[in-house]
């Protein structure tokens, strides 16, 4: 084949050497990676997709339920989904006086709850039994349960909510999630034999 100048051209035309930079470098990669330790990047994905048991027994269930209108919006914080199911979530809120005929009830729905999981007690009640000091009601949820977060007021407004939404999700921040999730194959050898390590 000849060019119309009379020069051939063999196969595809090379591209020059200003050309050829585009290739070997791209400025923009720098921008396409990140680098990371996999604690943070596990808990960045926990803190920012909270699915929480809403545990509502009393009056502080309505601010719970106000929380998630429109006008307050919780899924702007990754907590959108509320879950009834307790397989499917990992953030018990309980709102509202915790009696004792209750107890087990939220007890048993904490147990049947994945790891990892956290609670947050909502409100006088569920923190500390409120202004009920009587054979019926448990003084604090704290002793059935472990409780990451506690909030105040009689009943709390749904921004204390969200605050305390909030300090949950940088407490998981600073969590050690990856701490013994895989032991070493070779220390199960050495104590399975026996020896003192």
């Amino acid at each position: 084949m000849i060019s119309t100048n009379s020069e051939p051209v063999i196969g595809p035309e090379i591209p020059s050497s200003a050309d050829l930079t585009d290739f070997v470098y791209d400025s923009k990669v720098e921008g396409n990676i990140i680098f990371t330790r996999v604690d943070a990047a596990i808990n960045w994905m926990r803190k920012n997709s909270l699915w929480p048991m809403p545990m509502g027994l009393a009056c502080c269930a309505i601010e719970l339920m106000a929380t998630a209108s429109a006008r307050f919006d919780i899924s702007r914080f990754g907590a959108e989904v509320m879950r009834f199911s307790p397989r499917q979530a990992d953030v018990m809120i309980v709102s509202g006086t915790v009696t004792y005929k209750m107890a087990l009830a939220v007890k048993r729905v904490w147990d049947q709850m994945p790891e990892p999981k956290w609670c947050i007690a909502m409100g006088a009640c569920a923190s500390s039994g409120g202004m009920y000091r009587s054979y019926a009601t448990l003084q604090g949820i704290d002793r059935l349960i472990p409780v990451d977060v506690y909030i105040s007021g009689c009943p709390p407004r749904p921004e204390a909510l969200i605050e305390g939404l909030l300090r949950l999700q940088r407490k998981i921040d600073t969590e050690h999630s990856t701490k013994g999730l895989k032991a070493d194959p070779e220390d199960e050898v050495v104590k399975g034999l026996g020896i003192g390590v």
